[in-house]
């Protein structure tokens, strides 16, 4: 008999696993066979085989197929190097105070969430210190609804908080996060502890880089690991903090702007680089007037703020 499990920490050979059946935690090691075909990694979902005696090790006998997983490519060599796997959603934590809102930055994570094929939520974070002269909400709302991305008004230091511009607020997204794995990105100081804390009803603190789990003890994260908050599981790494996207090439880094890359087939050179002086260009030809041309716009000088990032690294040196 085998038992399902995932994985919430590894230690070398040892993997921390939550049994599916009742929830207890169980430390096992994995055959010699899955340690050299993969890697296990944190979210994984395993079968386990129960020890036959008393004292003795849980078995992880097999690692089932993924839905996913997070990863960065590892420059020269032909490999990803594998996080996380089988998450739902990448919840993305903006500021509508301090630290400035940046459109740029939420695009990079757009990126990353595309090339991992993950849905993405973006979260506006304190909006009781909004004020309409830092930037357009209801436009930044209306850019990230045109790419199929849901977004969230509230403010987790104001518990009263009811949201003022968007449709959605703090109890749509805890609605909607029951039942999922999540992971959280985001700027320092744009309230991400104290989200969670609020999500999690006080099942996860993040304090400074530590973890702690209510009345379980704390500890500094070092590699990744699965937090269980009951009404949602949480995957905390560093390995996810840092959006640099040096790891990709222009052709990945294209398909994940499949809006620029529809709307470049209608310029008149498939050269064009999208500048002001280049002729039959669809992206100069707009009229910068009209809202949604102003939405086009915006992600064409993300792309190229990207592009210009990852053109520093040639593609041979990555792959």
């Amino acid at each position: 008999m085998t038992i399902r499990a995932r994985i919430f920490r590894s230690s070398k050979r040892n993997f921390d696993c939550q049994r599916s059946d009742n929830k207890e935690v169980v430390t096992a090691t994995a055959l010699a066979t899955l340690l050299k075909e993969d890697h296990i990694v944190v979210g994984d979902w395993v079968e386990l085989i129960p020890p036959p005696m008393t004292g003795q090790e849980w078995v992880i006998q097999k690692v089932l197929e993924r839905s996913n997983f997070i990863f960065r490519n590892i420059p020269r060599v032909q490999k990803k190097n594998v996080i996380a796997a089988n998450i739902d959603v990448l919840l993305i934590v903006v500021s509508a105070g301090v630290p400035a809102f940046k459109r740029g930055l939420v695009d990079r994570y757009l990126v990353r969430s595309d090339y991992w094929n993950i849905p993405a939520y973006v979260i506006f974070n304190k909006m009781d210190l909004y004020e309409e002269s830092e930037f357009d909400i209801q436009f930044e709302a209306d850019r990230l609804k045109w790419l199929n991305v849901e977004c969230f008004e509230l403010s987790a230091h104001e518990g009263n908080y009811k949201q003022r511009y968007l449709g959605e607020g703090f109890k749509e997204l805890s609605d909607k996060l029951a039942g999922k794995t999540a992971i959280l990105v985001g700027q320092s100081g744009v309230g991400k502890s104290r989200l969670i804390t609020e999500l999690s009803e006080g099942k996860i603190q993040l304090l400074s880089g530590e973890t702690n789990r209510a009345n379980k003890g704390s500890h500094t994260t070092t590699w990744a690991e699965l937090i269980d908050g009951e009404k949602f599981a949480l995957i905390d790494s560093p390995g996810i903090r840092s959006m640099s996207l040096s790891d990709l090439t222009q052709e990945e880094l294209i398909m994940s702007f499949s809006d620029i890359q529809e709307f470049a087939t209608k310029c008149k050179f498939v050269s064009c680089n999208h500048e002001e002086n280049n002729k039959g260009c669809f992206f100069q030809q707009l009229n910068k007037e009209e809202r949604e041309n102003q939405l086009i716009l915006s992600r064409l000088d993300s792309y190229k703020r990207v592009l210009e990032e990852v053109m520093q690294i040639p593609d041979w040196q990555k792959k």
